[in-house]
Protein backbone atom coordinates (compact mmCIF):
# COMPACT_ATOMS: atom_id res chain seq x y z
CA UNK A 1 0.00 0.00 0.00
CA UNK A 2 1.25 3.48 -0.85
CA UNK A 3 1.55 6.07 1.92
CA UNK A 4 1.27 9.63 0.64
CA UNK A 5 2.80 12.43 2.69
CA UNK A 6 0.53 15.49 2.76
CA UNK A 7 1.11 18.61 4.82
CA UNK A 8 -1.77 20.72 6.11
CA UNK A 9 -1.35 24.27 4.87
CA UNK A 10 0.45 23.04 1.75
CA UNK A 11 -1.86 20.45 0.22
CA UNK A 12 -0.28 18.18 -2.39
CA UNK A 13 -3.01 18.19 -5.04
CA UNK A 14 -1.55 15.20 -6.87
CA UNK A 15 -1.56 13.08 -3.71
CA UNK A 16 -5.05 14.09 -2.64
CA UNK A 17 -6.40 13.51 -6.15
CA UNK A 18 -5.07 9.95 -5.99
CA UNK A 19 -6.96 9.51 -2.73
CA UNK A 20 -10.12 11.02 -4.20
CA UNK A 21 -9.89 8.71 -7.23
CA UNK A 22 -9.59 5.73 -4.90
CA UNK A 23 -12.72 6.89 -3.07
CA UNK A 24 -14.57 7.38 -6.36
CA UNK A 25 -13.61 3.83 -7.32
CA UNK A 26 -15.30 2.46 -4.20
CA UNK A 27 -12.08 1.86 -2.25
CA UNK A 28 -11.24 2.72 1.35
CA UNK A 29 -8.40 4.96 2.47
CA UNK A 30 -6.63 5.86 5.70
CA UNK A 31 -6.55 9.59 6.37
CA UNK A 32 -5.92 12.07 9.20
CA UNK A 33 -8.49 14.12 11.05
CA UNK A 34 -8.08 16.66 13.84
CA UNK A 35 -8.37 13.78 16.32
CA UNK A 36 -7.65 10.16 15.38
CA UNK A 37 -6.61 8.70 12.07
CA UNK A 38 -9.62 7.22 10.28
CA UNK A 39 -10.69 4.75 7.65
CA UNK A 40 -13.02 6.27 5.11
CA UNK A 41 -14.91 5.57 1.90
CA UNK A 42 -17.43 7.35 -0.32
CA UNK A 43 -20.48 7.88 1.90
CA UNK A 44 -22.83 7.47 -1.08
CA UNK A 45 -21.37 4.16 -2.29
CA UNK A 46 -23.37 1.34 -0.70
CA UNK A 47 -20.94 -1.41 -1.67
CA UNK A 48 -17.96 0.50 -0.29
CA UNK A 49 -19.82 1.20 2.96
CA UNK A 50 -20.89 -2.42 3.35
CA UNK A 51 -17.34 -3.63 2.69
CA UNK A 52 -15.81 -1.21 5.18
CA UNK A 53 -18.41 -2.07 7.83
CA UNK A 54 -17.88 -5.79 7.30
CA UNK A 55 -14.10 -5.54 7.50
CA UNK A 56 -14.27 -3.41 10.64
CA UNK A 57 -16.99 -5.53 12.26
CA UNK A 58 -19.46 -2.64 12.26
CA UNK A 59 -23.18 -3.42 12.19
CA UNK A 60 -24.69 -0.43 10.35
CA UNK A 61 -28.14 -1.34 11.64
CA UNK A 62 -27.06 -0.94 15.25
CA UNK A 63 -23.98 1.29 15.38
CA UNK A 64 -23.85 5.01 14.72
CA UNK A 65 -22.51 5.85 11.28
CA UNK A 66 -20.65 9.10 10.80
CA UNK A 67 -19.69 11.20 7.82
CA UNK A 68 -16.92 13.74 7.30
CA UNK A 69 -18.03 16.81 5.34
CA UNK A 70 -16.08 19.63 3.76
CA UNK A 71 -18.29 22.35 5.24
CA UNK A 72 -21.75 23.12 6.60
CA UNK A 73 -23.21 23.47 3.13
CA UNK A 74 -22.25 19.90 2.29
CA UNK A 75 -23.42 18.65 5.69
CA UNK A 76 -26.85 20.22 5.12
CA UNK A 77 -27.35 17.98 2.08
CA UNK A 78 -27.18 14.82 4.21
CA UNK A 79 -28.48 15.87 7.62
CA UNK A 80 -31.50 17.93 8.62
CA UNK A 81 -30.20 21.06 10.31
CA UNK A 82 -32.66 23.54 11.79
CA UNK A 83 -31.78 27.13 12.64
CA UNK A 84 -30.74 26.43 16.23
CA UNK A 85 -28.64 23.43 15.23
CA UNK A 86 -27.00 25.54 12.53
CA UNK A 87 -25.93 28.13 15.11
CA UNK A 88 -24.40 25.39 17.27
CA UNK A 89 -22.54 23.84 14.35
CA UNK A 90 -21.30 27.20 13.13
CA UNK A 91 -19.93 27.94 16.61
CA UNK A 92 -18.09 24.64 17.11
CA UNK A 93 -17.05 23.62 13.60
CA UNK A 94 -14.57 23.00 12.13
CA UNK A 95 -13.42 21.19 15.25
CA UNK A 96 -13.04 17.90 17.14
CA UNK A 97 -16.76 17.18 17.41
CA UNK A 98 -19.26 14.67 16.05
CA UNK A 99 -22.81 16.01 16.04
CA UNK A 100 -25.60 13.45 15.85
CA UNK A 101 -28.33 14.91 13.65
CA UNK A 102 -31.51 13.71 11.93
CA UNK A 103 -30.50 11.98 8.70
CA UNK A 104 -31.82 13.23 5.38
CA UNK A 105 -33.15 11.05 2.58
CA UNK A 106 -30.06 11.84 0.50
CA UNK A 107 -28.06 9.17 2.29
CA UNK A 108 -27.82 5.72 0.66
CA UNK A 109 -29.85 2.64 1.52
CA UNK A 110 -27.40 1.40 4.16
CA UNK A 111 -28.69 4.32 6.25
CA UNK A 112 -32.35 3.41 5.70
CA UNK A 113 -34.05 2.58 8.97
CA UNK A 114 -31.59 4.83 10.77
CA UNK A 115 -32.98 8.19 11.75
CA UNK A 116 -29.66 9.82 12.61
CA UNK A 117 -26.19 10.38 11.23
CA UNK A 118 -23.04 11.62 12.92
CA UNK A 119 -21.62 14.70 11.20
CA UNK A 120 -17.97 15.74 11.40
CA UNK A 121 -16.28 18.79 9.91
CA UNK A 122 -12.76 18.35 11.30
CA UNK A 123 -10.32 21.14 11.91
CA UNK A 124 -8.06 19.30 9.49
CA UNK A 125 -7.55 20.77 6.05
CA UNK A 126 -6.63 17.40 4.56
CA UNK A 127 -9.88 15.71 5.63
CA UNK A 128 -12.03 18.61 4.44
CA UNK A 129 -10.09 18.77 1.18
CA UNK A 130 -10.88 15.11 0.48
CA UNK A 131 -14.62 15.63 1.02
CA UNK A 132 -14.55 18.74 -1.15
CA UNK A 133 -12.65 16.97 -3.92
CA UNK A 134 -14.97 13.98 -3.82
CA UNK A 135 -17.97 16.30 -3.88
CA UNK A 136 -19.72 14.31 -1.16
CA UNK A 137 -18.92 13.15 2.37
CA UNK A 138 -16.70 10.31 3.48
CA UNK A 139 -18.20 7.59 5.64
CA UNK A 140 -15.68 7.51 8.46
CA UNK A 141 -14.64 5.21 11.29
CA UNK A 142 -11.73 6.05 13.57
CA UNK A 143 -8.97 3.57 14.24
CA UNK A 144 -8.90 2.13 17.75
CA UNK A 145 -6.22 3.67 19.94
CA UNK A 146 -6.01 0.72 22.35
CA UNK A 147 -5.02 -1.91 19.78
CA UNK A 148 -1.42 -3.00 20.43
CA UNK A 149 -1.07 -4.43 16.92
CA UNK A 150 -0.31 -0.98 15.51
CA UNK A 151 0.58 2.59 16.45
CA UNK A 152 -2.67 4.55 16.04
CA UNK A 153 -0.76 7.84 15.70
CA UNK A 154 1.47 6.68 12.83
CA UNK A 155 0.20 6.44 9.24
CA UNK A 156 2.90 3.96 8.18
CA UNK A 157 1.97 1.59 11.00
CA UNK A 158 -1.71 1.90 10.12
CA UNK A 159 -0.97 1.30 6.43
CA UNK A 160 0.80 -1.93 7.28
CA UNK A 161 -1.96 -3.18 9.59
CA UNK A 162 -4.91 -2.20 7.37
CA UNK A 163 -3.34 -3.15 4.02
CA UNK A 164 -6.17 -5.61 3.30
CA UNK A 165 -8.81 -2.94 3.94
CA UNK A 166 -7.44 0.32 2.57
CA UNK A 167 -6.08 1.14 -0.88
CA UNK A 168 -3.73 3.86 0.34
CA UNK A 169 -2.87 5.96 3.35
CA UNK A 170 -2.40 9.70 3.71
CA UNK A 171 0.30 10.59 6.20
CA UNK A 172 -0.60 13.95 7.71
CA UNK A 173 1.86 13.70 10.58
CA UNK A 174 1.48 12.33 14.07
CA UNK A 175 -2.14 11.61 14.94
CA UNK A 176 -3.85 12.24 18.26
CA UNK A 177 -5.07 9.64 20.75
CA UNK A 178 -8.26 11.32 21.95
CA UNK A 179 -11.45 10.89 19.87
CA UNK A 180 -13.96 13.56 19.00
CA UNK A 181 -16.55 14.84 21.46
CA UNK A 182 -19.97 13.44 20.51
CA UNK A 183 -23.07 15.60 20.98
CA UNK A 184 -26.67 14.53 20.30
CA UNK A 185 -28.27 17.43 18.46
CA UNK A 186 -31.40 15.63 17.25
CA UNK A 187 -33.35 17.94 19.56
CA UNK A 188 -31.45 21.14 18.89
CA UNK A 189 -33.15 22.90 21.80
CA UNK A 190 -31.73 20.29 24.19
CA UNK A 191 -28.24 19.16 23.11
CA UNK A 192 -26.88 16.15 25.01
CA UNK A 193 -23.23 15.28 25.52
CA UNK A 194 -22.81 11.59 24.63
CA UNK A 195 -19.02 11.32 24.85
CA UNK A 196 -16.44 13.72 26.17
CA UNK A 197 -13.51 13.81 23.81
CA UNK A 198 -11.03 16.33 22.48
CA UNK A 199 -13.49 19.22 22.30
CA UNK A 200 -15.18 21.08 25.15
CA UNK A 201 -18.91 21.51 24.73
CA UNK A 202 -21.05 23.88 26.79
Amino acid sequence: MDTLKVYAGSIDERATERAVEALRSGLCIIYPTDTLYALGCDALNNRAIERLCALKGINPAKQQLSIVCSDLSQAAEYARIDNHAFKVLRHYLPGPYTFVLPASTSLPKVFKGRKTVGVRIPDCEIARHLAAGLGRPLLTTSVAVDDDRYDATDAESLAWHFETIAALAIDGGEGATVPSTVVDLTDSADPRLLRQGAGDFE
